[in-house]
């Protein structure tokens, strides 16, 4: 499901109007219809409620007189209200405007400041108002009489249905530019906008709808620029793979994670523990010497390998022969593990001279981040960096503040320049790859803030890289399955109350949820995300 910017969605339009040869106007009208469509699957007894649709002069409020002239047929008490004179409308907007008043819908215009003022009771004291005033062109801070009736809008206790974008977000950032409609309900159409998917102007869509209006679906793979998509279910779902009857352990991959020293043991088994209920058919878990008991009690299903510590109980740069020497698929590193000097040169040791993909997190990326030239030794052998805002700016010798102004751009630039996957936690995790592909996750809540998620993701990660063998599917489906866990766990025990520990324990549902969801049939509501 990938993400347009302006640029991408008109050329998109273009393409499908021009090329393929739907008309614009059969695409006003399929966006109209789906929007009345989600707002029935939302709102009970759609047609005895008092409906305000706001409508602009430009494509987006064309939508929304197809939305008003919908909710009339379907016998709707609906009112527009147009903020520019009727004898300027022109194209297809017009056209739909001649239709709602050859039906006697009523119409108000609303030219200024002024009528606005006169008009504003009669509005928004209804019981749905339907946003149809800017759509995903907007490049500048709504100002004057259109921040006036944004700040009416969300003063007033009625549910806002937004046509597209909510108006006053721009389609080229995630950072609201000014002032914008708080919408209940966002149907955007054809694809998702970047404001809609990423905070915190996703907290200004409230729930999500994609509405299919008829751009084909090859138009749109077709677009140039770099791709940014959203880890869709469906997607996910087809990356999960099938057990044969006949399977044994082995076939499901063999994962070392190197975790933990004194005091922080509990990093090491939430760990290992993410990566055995994520579907690895063997785990072992390395840590320090003096660790191994409390790490064995942690999961009887996982084995330990006792590894040589320094004096403070952390891991020493000998114990890498030790770690070299174990047969496996994939390694997890960095989880409690701490920086000390022995543990430093064991990290570079192993990013020198490990043969199999790596998983870094935590200390491993703090490790790191004193050296990123260390990570060109990887060449050719995959590497997963899984930081959250702090490790980002360590990374990137820049500030948290500063990722998280441009997260995406942040992660791009890390994945291709290191030719690595990132995976940068937080708010819609996303997934950066060396081509320059950043996907965005929309499960997970902000219960997940809790000591040890992070390390359950490393885990879970380096299982699925096991099991797929392809670690783009892999870091994809480990982060989707985790946040939905997560998700699992907030409606189980809240988002205050959730720990790590739930989150594990909700890994299988949230598996099964995935493989058991269907695909959307024709008929079916709209899309929700």
């Amino acid at each position: 499901m990938r993400v347009l910017d302006t640029t991408q969605m008109r050329a998109a339009d273009r393409a499908t109007i021009d090329e393929v040869g739907i008309p614009s106007l059969a695409l006003m009208e399929n966006a109209g219809h789906h929007v009345v469509e989600a707002m029935a699957s939302f709102f009970d007894d759609l047609a005895r409620r008092r409906v305000s649709v706001l409508c602009g002069s430009g494509s987006n409020g064309g939508d929304g007189l197809v939305v008003a002239r919908t909710l009339h047929e379907q016998g709707t008490d609906v009112v527009v209200f147009l903020f520019v004179q009727a004898a300027n409308i022109r194209g297809d907007v017009r056209t739909n405007l001649d239709a709602v008043n050859r039906l006697g819908v009523e119409v108000v215009e609303v030219p200024d400041g002024d009528a606005w003022s006169h008009h504003r009771a009669h509005a928004l004291e209804r019981d749905l108002v339907v946003d149809a005033l800017f759509g995903t062109g907007l490049s500048r801070p709504l100002a004057g009489m259109w921040e006036t009736v944004v700040e009416n809008a969300n003063a007033a206790s009625v549910p806002i249905v937004s046509i597209d974008i909510p108006s006053g977000l721009s389609s080229e950032s995630y950072t609201p530019i000014g002032p914008a409609i708080e919408a209940t309900v966002t149907v955007t159409l054809s694809a998702p906008k970047l404001p809609l998917v990423l905070m915190p102007g996703a907290a200004y869509a409230g729930d999500l709808v994609i509405a299919d209006i008829g751009i084909p679906g090859e138009v749109i793979a077709g677009l140039g620029g770099p791709v940014l998509d959203v880890l869709a279910p469906e997607v996910i779902r087809e990356l999960l793979p099938n057990r044969d009857d006949e399977a044994h352990k082995g076939d499901f991959g063999r994962v070392l994670i190197v975790a933990g020293s004194v005091g922080k043991t509990g990093a090491a088994c939430l760990a290992g523990r993410g990566a055995l209920r994520s579907g690895a058919g063997l785990v072992t878990v390395a840590t320090p010497r003096s660790c191994v008991p409390t790490v064995a009690a942690g999961a009887p299903e996982y084995m330990t390998l006792p590894l040589v510590e320094m004096s403070d109980g952390s891991v020493a740069a000998e114990a890498l022969q030790s770690v070299l020497g174990t047969p496996c698929d994939v390694i997890a590193v960095g989880p409690g593990l701490g920086t000390g000097p022995g543990t430093v040169a064991f990290v570079r040791g192993l990013l020198a001279q490990s043969s199999v993909p790596l998983v870094l997190d935590a200390d491993a990326l703090n490790v790191c981040a004193d050296g990123m030239d260390g990570l060109e030794t990887r060449d050719g052998l995959d590497l997963v960096l899984t930081p959250h805002p702090g490790e980002m700016a360590r990374l990137c010798g820049s500030s948290p503040e500063t990722i998280q102004t441009d997260r995406v751009a942040s992660v791009r630039r890390l994945a291709t320049r290191h030719r690595a996957h990132v995976v940068l936690k937080g708010a819609r995790t996303l997934v950066g790859t060396p081509d320059g592909r950043v996907s965005i996750n929309l499960t997970g809540n902000a219960g997940m803030a809790t000591g040890g998620t992070g390390d359950v993701l490393a885990g879970a990660t380096a299982a699925w890289i096991a099991q797929l063998g392809e670690t783009a599917a892999a870091c994809r489906v480990a982060v989707y399955l985790h946040g939905l866990a997560g998700d699992l766990a907030a409606e189980r025990f809240s988002e205050v109350a959730m720990t790590a520990s739930d989150l594990i324990a909700e890994l299988g549902q949230a598996v099964k949820e995935t493989i058991d969801s269907e695909p959307q049939r024709d008929g079916d509501d709209p899309d929700r995300t």
